[in-house]
């Protein structure tokens, strides 16, 4: 019996001993809503890096692009809440997907965790080189005089590069069509050869395409302009009035992961949007690098909902 009640409390101790385990003992995983190589990617491998020499293990990137972040949002939502799967989420993912995806198959506020914004990019209005148009107004003309004519890409159906052109449309009173990509990346090639005459996008993913003159930007979408690109007008300045896009994004994790992980994770993501190393890369490509507490990015996203669902409604954007 005393061997018994001895191996018995060996047990206890064992199982205790693994309940209290220090989180995190073994790699996490940061799920990106886009393929690599484009500017949600660069950031997210940036973040991923020194996240992970906080937490004292290595977060792995997996990226699954397409269907405007769709898929990549559910397989979070239904991950074990261990704080082991984080998602890399987007203004796309977290507030608009809603109003373009009638069955959408999770809930931006239901099914995640929020942990702290992290960067807030605006985008750039670019045009390739088989674009004749210089400016806002000439680019405007042309599509009111080519209806249908002109292409405008998109890291994908629902993206809020997609929206950005579509509500692009919706004010400038022009109609174009929309070419939708997985991701920035290959989207990219085809801007450049000049198959797809335009995009809202990251400065990232274009800013040294911009500077060679490979590209021209006609104008930024957020209110503000760019200072790295001080001589572009923003869209609303340059004509179209009320229009205002500006790409956020952050990391969450699935709902009903423990506090006490999410105040690790929380910390450890303050420590590392500090980090001079981080920022002034992100800072020289046009990107805020931003932090925050859970409730304040739970409001946002609140906020965002409401904006988004009467945009894509005024838009009549789909994601089909």
């Amino acid at each position: 019996m005393k061997l018994l009640s001895k191996a018995i409390a060996a047990g206890l101790l064992a199982v205790s001993g693994l309940a209290s385990a220090a989180f995190p003992d073994k790699p996490l995983r940061l799920i990106v809503p886009f393929p690599a190589g484009g500017a949600a990617d660069t950031m997210a491998r940036g973040l991923a890096q020194r996240l992970g020499t906080e937490l004292g293990q290595q977060v792995i990137v997996d990226n699954r692009g397409g269907a405007g972040g769709a898929p990549a949002a559910e397989a979070v939502s239904k991950s074990a809440p261990d704080g082991y799967t984080l998602f890399f989420g987007t203004m796309g993912t977290q507030a608009i997907n809603p109003a373009l995806y009638p069955k959408l198959r999770y809930d931006p506020l239901k099914d995640f965790a929020p942990i702290s914004l992290t960067h807030i990019t605006p985008r750039v209005l670019v045009v390739g080189p088989s674009v004749a148009a210089k400016n806002l107004g000439e680019l405007i003309a042309l599509a009111k005089a080519k209806p249908g004519a002109l292409t405008y890409g998109s890291a994908g159906n629902g993206s809020s590069s997609h929206l950005s052109g579509a509500l692009f449309e919706a004010l400038a009173g022009v109609d174009m069509v929309h070419v939708p990509y997985k991701g920035s990346s290959p989207l990219l090639v085809d801007v450049l050869a000049g198959r797809i005459d335009m995009t809202f996008d990251s400065y990232t993913v274009y800013e040294e395409h911009i500077r060679n003159g490979k590209v021209r930007a006609l104008g930024v979408t957020s209110k503000a302009r760019m200072g790295l690109l001080p001589q572009v007008p923003t869209i609303a300045e340059a004509g179209l009035k009320g229009y205002d896009v500006s790409n956020w994004l952050g990391v969450l994790a699935p709902a009903g992961t423990p506090k006490d992980v999410i105040a690790t994770l929380h910390a450890a993501l303050g420590r590392v949007m500090a980090s001079p190393a981080l920022r002034q890369p992100l800072v020289a490509l046009g990107i805020e690098p931003t932090f925050g507490t859970p409730e304040e990015f739970t409001a946002l996203m609140r906020s965002e909902l409401p904006k988004w669902a009467e945009i894509v409604k005024r838009s009549g954007a789909t994601a089909e």
